[in-house]
């Protein structure tokens, strides 16, 4: 019977298992805790083929329990019952530990129904997510859980995997490997130890005469390191690096996110993240940038991909040398706060509309100071409602279009 790879080599002790040293090394807090015997429920989050399920089932091993494996996509509260029916038989004297595989996929209710057995302490949860546990688990469960965050695996760790299963893949009859096979496998699966297991496989089993080359790792690797779901964590994460990176002035890390973003084919996303960031980050310091970025936007999609990445390139190397205000979104939420807050009050009389018969009579417009008659086209007048005079929302920046900006109008409003 045919058994992939990944199991063969499947850890047994946590001495073996590569990467997640934050988690498993020799003072690892995870470690200690499955060293002691005594474990708690817990939820592993992290990206696929990194090691969850593999130190599960060591977990079971060293703690003598019977491990039930179940999957959220197509198991039910009526497998954990079934679960539950066995532990007084003798095929689970020292309880159970059920790894619930993508628990996020469980809803609001069959979560909520997992209490009433992890309270009871018959059986030992781990679950494990891809997704963050904050956001797709319910607080019921993290309440009673530890979230540990497994990561994806480095690539000198990806290495012992890789070198590892060659030897084994092969056998005795081993065949030459190119000079590069293994560094690049090790790079290219992007932390997945299970993909990484997969190539080398598929490898073995392609290789020709000339034994494994570079070319064919290439092929069997070739873009697997992306890890992208536009639904999911790494969509946003992405995001996240792309405008932290050019808020940070960083033109080579915001390059490289934009280049991922490409890549897994999201010009869309991108696109209005660029947009959002001329006018957050870059604002008043430099206003012409949101009208340079929409261009280049617009030329991206009358583009498309590839040439598109030339104009986003332009736009985000612009963005993030560009000097930087954040003064224009601290202006606008902190008088929407005051909005939210019940403090508005009435628009004072003289700026109401008066472009209507009766509204003298009402009293609106009559004391409304034109200010293009006065010199400057400036004059001193109230604008705030009178529950709100003196508030001051927006504060200039440092920078120096700001700076020119609140010398011309100092200069203006202390004339007398």
């Amino acid at each position: 019977m045919y058994q992939p790879l990944a199991d063969k080599i499947r850890p047994k002790t946590l001495d073996d298992v590569v990467g997640q040293r934050h988690l498993l090394g020799e003072n690892g807090l995870l470690r200690r805790v499955i060293e002691s015997g005594s474990i708690p429920n817990l939820i592993f989050y992290g990206p696929s083929g990194v090691g969850k399920t593999t130190v599960a089932s060591i977990i079971a091993q060293q703690t003598d329990r019977k491990l039930y494996h179940l999957n959220a996509t197509t198991a039910g509260i009526a497998d954990i019952k079934a679960i539950i029916d066995e532990l007084d038989t003798f095929l689970a004297p020292n309880g159970a530990l059920v790894y619930l595989d993508e628990i996020q996929y469980f809803n609001k209710k069959q979560q909520q129904s997992l209490l009433e057995f992890i309270e009871t302490g018959k059986i030992t949860l781990i679950a494990s997510t891809t997704e963050n546990p904050y956001f797709y688990i319910y607080n019921a469960i993290l309440s009673r859980c530890t979230v540990f965050e497994f990561k994806p695996v480095e690539a000198a760790d990806m290495r012992r995997a890789v070198e590892r299963a060659l030897k084994l893949a092969m056998g005795e009859d081993a065949k030459p490997v190119e000079d590069g096979v293994v560094d690049y496998i090790a790079q290219a699966v992007g932390g997945d130890v299970r993909k990484a297991l997969g190539a080398v496989e598929l490898l073995v089993s392609g290789a020709g005469a000339d034994g494994i080359t570079l070319a064919d790792a290439q092929q069997a690797a070739q873009r697997s390191n992306m890890r992208y779901d536009r639904d999911g964590d790494s969509h946003y994460d992405i995001l996240s690096a792309l405008q932290k990176s050019v808020r940070g002035s960083d033109p080579d890390a915001a390059l490289h996110y934009l280049a991922r973003l490409l890549e897994a084919g999201d010009m869309i996303s991108a696109a209005r993240r660029m947009l959002v960031i001329a006018s957050e980050d870059i604002g008043l310091a430099y206003p012409q940038c949101a009208a340079i970025v929409k261009a280049c936007v617009d030329s991206a999609f009358q583009l498309g991909l590839p040439e598109a990445r030339i104009p986003l390139a332009e736009a985000i190397i612009l963005m993030a040398t560009a000097p930087k205000s954040n003064s224009a979104i601290n202006g606008i939420d902190a008088a929407i706060a005051d909005i939210r807050a019940g403090r508005a009050g009435d628009i004072p009389a003289h700026l109401k509309d008066a472009h209507y018969g009766g509204a003298k009579k009402l009293g609106r417009g009559l004391t409304y100071q034109y200010p293009h008659m006065y010199p400057n086209h400036w004059v001193q007048q109230e604008y705030l409602p009178e529950e709100l005079r003196g508030a001051q929302y927006y504060e200039y920046g440092p920078n120096k279009t700001e700076q020119a900006a609140k010398a011309y109008w100092d200069r203006v409003k202390n004339q007398k």
